[in-house]
């Protein structure tokens, strides 16, 4: 941060939900792996008069959950409303998207710099996707409709954001809930996960918000978008420093310049035009629906983690990667326990699958992965008097290393342990062989 300001953010991001049909048609939704444009799609999700939307129950359901999973509040009573804007890839020239009655609201995700708060989750339905192509030597610009529809929830935080690292921060555990939750691939790449940022800059004294406020839309890396977030704090630096007046605007990021550029004017919610879409009716919920979908929450990432380095001293770099998602990390728990319970060091089984030296997958037995942790390390005892005698060997082969370790350079031990695993034609248990070599140097 600048001496001068103090970087004020709210994160905006999208999340396309893995269910098997769209938001509100029939119609399968796939469009990543759609065998042609415009091939997922039926009169509802093409905006064609006098079609119906039926809403997605699953996708409601699943938008509660990752609500509870953040300690969001509930609303029992919720309603879609109509987002009234033109483009191409919005066919009705509308979106049904949710206004002053989200179905979450209040939650929370803690980070590094401190709590991050959610202001809302709702659910809504994604655009089109519009392909720029060249046809017959001329330029165009096409629209694929098999993403029309697609249900996507978006998770609004307040502007509790500091530093452009934690913007990132945020972003990460956010998607590593909603992949652990296993409603939402987040597949950025494709724009199955899409981050904005809004910023702007506040002087130290200051108490209230800044007038204005700068939309980075559409960011699909968590790279560019602490770039970005890094070069508008510059940017507007430079700007407030002359004396500019900065206006509400959307900006893009161009990731080879390295810099952000004018999209449009930031449109406020009266351009919107909102009101409830009259085809589709309230939701309401009772407390029982939702203590329903609370007690179906699995033990969420963090918690479990957590868990485990206090019950079995693992590793935190091992963490993560062995909870990737619900059902790995339920295949893990068993694993742990029948390991631990067996004598088995927690963090050496945890290196040798997070290494790749054993099999280890949703469809892993346990029994079967300890038994091929214990034939990997399994070793054997070495004649002491032939251990000793390449040991001897070991050391008289290399007098520059034995005079460094006498100069108090310990880290030539892992030269000779290395040598002298290498020469032993068993397995030999490096224990034994440290405590032997160890005796050995003393005496010379």
């Amino acid at each position: 941060m600048t001496p001068n300001y103090k970087l004020i953010c709210g994160m905006e991001i999208h999340a396309e939900l893995k269910t098997q049909s769209k938001m509100f048609c029939g119609c399968k939704n796939d469009p990543f792996h759609a065998p042609t444009s415009n091939s997922y799609t039926c009169p509802t999700c093409l905006g064609m008069p006098g079609a119906l939307p039926v809403a997605n129950k699953q996708a409601i359901e699943w938008t509660v959950k990752l609500g509870l999973a953040l300690g969001c509040k509930i609303n029992l009573f919720s309603k879609f409303d109509r987002k009234h804007y033109f483009y191409p890839d919005l066919p009705k020239g509308y979106q049904i998207s949710q206004y002053d009655l989200p179905f979450c609201y209040d939650g929370q995700i803690e980070t590094s710099e401190g709590l991050v708060r959610i202001r809302r989750i709702h659910l809504e339905e994604d655009t089109g996707k519009l392909l720029h192509k060249t046809v017959d030597g001329k330029k165009v610009s096409l629209i694929d409709f098999n993403r029309s529809s697609v249900p996507l929830i978006e998770i609004v935080t307040e502007p509790d954001i500091t530093s452009a690292a934690q913007a990132t921060e945020y972003s990460k555990k956010l998607r590593q809930i909603l992949q652990y939750l296993d409603i939402a691939n987040c597949d950025m790449e494709q724009g199955g996960m899409r981050l904005e940022a809004n910023v702007s800059l506040q002087k130290p004294d200051q108490t209230e918000l800044p007038n204005y406020k700068i939309e980075l839309k559409n960011i699909n890396s968590f790279r560019f978008l602490e770039q970005a977030v890094e070069y508008e704090i510059s940017r507007q630096t430079t700007a407030l420093d002359a004396g500019e007046d900065l206006h509400q605007e959307t900006r893009g990021w161009n990731s080879t310049k390295n810099q952000s550029f004018v999209q449009r004017s930031k449109e406020t919610a009266e351009d919107y035009r909102y009101f409830p879409d009259p085809d589709l009716p309230p939701i309401r919920f009772s407390e029982e629906q939702i203590e329903a979908i609370r007690v179906e929450l699995p033990e969420l990432q963090e918690t479990i983690i957590k868990r485990w380095q206090d019950k079995y001293r693992l590793e935190p770099r091992f963490g993560h990667q062995l909870a990737k998602s619900h059902k790995l990390a339920e295949i893990t728990d068993q694993l742990f326990s029948v390991a631990f319970t067996g004598g088995t060091d927690i963090n050496k089984l945890a290196s040798a699958i997070d290494n790749k030296k054993i099999v280890y997958d949703l469809e892993s037995d346990v029994d079967k992965v300890i038994t091929d942790f214990t034939t990997l390390h399994a070793t054997e005892t070495v004649n002491t008097a032939d251990l000793d005698t390449i040991i001897q060997t070991v050391i008289k082969t290399n007098p520059d290393i034995l005079t460094k370790f006498k100069q108090g350079q310990q880290q030539v031990m892992g030269f000779f342990m290395g040598q002298i695993m290498h020469q032993l034609k068993v397995k030999a248990d490096p224990q034994q062989v440290h405590d032997a070599l160890n005796k050995a140097l003393e005496n010379c």
